[in-house]
């Protein structure tokens, strides 16, 4: 896994794709910042960190797009499926490197909190809380992203049907709000990220919402491995 890894965090930086991921984020973010907290004179980063949660919905699949279907549109996929490390190895350590890129961008954000703790008031606990939730949502659009890229066979295909499975599951989370009551709406609400997220951003840590993020991953990573599994057997 250390060596899929390396070789994956080296291929973001050798590429456009973790400088696109990252260049637009914090532009998107940096001007709603000046926008709703420089220009209103607010020291609320909560409402900052819940727009944020929506760029991953948008640039998520820039990150993935290239991790399995690159492989499969060069066919260095075979190469990964005769290799010594196990398709586990293989889908983790791919994961592990987008998420690093993904925390990175995050960390940068971090500024924001610096320059409103240092000319008024910032609720620290509150916003690690919404910070803690925005990670999470990000890593759950990487892992369903990743598990979509599985099925793409070039990198264009892995970024239109990774937007369009996030675009589902925004829309799913719309169809919940207009629904009435009743089980169709209790699903759309339960399997909705957007809605695990929410008590996040306003300050409020749900271990219920943290658990399901984190089995949500686990389940997309676990699928991914299915998918290469059963790819890897038709192709041999």
């Amino acid at each position: 896994m250390r060596a899929v890894f390396k070789r994956e965090i080296q291929s973001f930086f050798y590429t456009p794709a973790a400088y696109v991921f990252m260049g637009v984020f914090l532009a998107i973010s940096g001007v709603f910042f000046i926008q709703g907290n420089l220009l209103a004179r607010s020291g609320d980063l909560t409402q900052l960190i819940a727009v944020m949660g929506y760029l991953w919905m948008l640039l998520s699949p820039v990150l993935t797009m290239r991790l399995m279907a690159g492989e499969r549109h060069q066919k260095t996929d075979q190469l990964l499926f005769s290799s010594p490390v196990s398709l586990g190895g293989i889908v983790g350590g791919k994961f592990l490197a987008a998420s690093a890129v993904l925390l990175s961008t995050v960390g940068c954000t971090f500024l924001y909190g610096v320059i409103v703790a240092f000319w008024g008031k910032l609720y620290v606990a509150e916003v690690m809380v919404s910070y803690l939730g925005l990670i999470l949502l990000g890593l759950s659009f990487l892992a369903l992203d990743l598990f979509v890229s599985c099925f793409a066979k070039t990198q264009m295909t892995a970024v239109m049907m990774g937007f369009g499975a996030n675009l589902l599951l925004w829309l799913s989370d719309l169809a919940a709000s207009a629904a009435g009551e009743g089980l169709l709406k209790n699903i759309l609400h339960f399997i909705s990220l957007y809605q695990r997220f929410e008590p996040f951003t306003q300050g409020l840590l749900s271990f219920s919402n943290v658990l399901f993020n984190l089995i949500f991953v686990a389940l997309m990573l676990f699928l991914s491995v299915r998918v290469l599994d059963a790819r890897r057997w038709s192709e041999a």
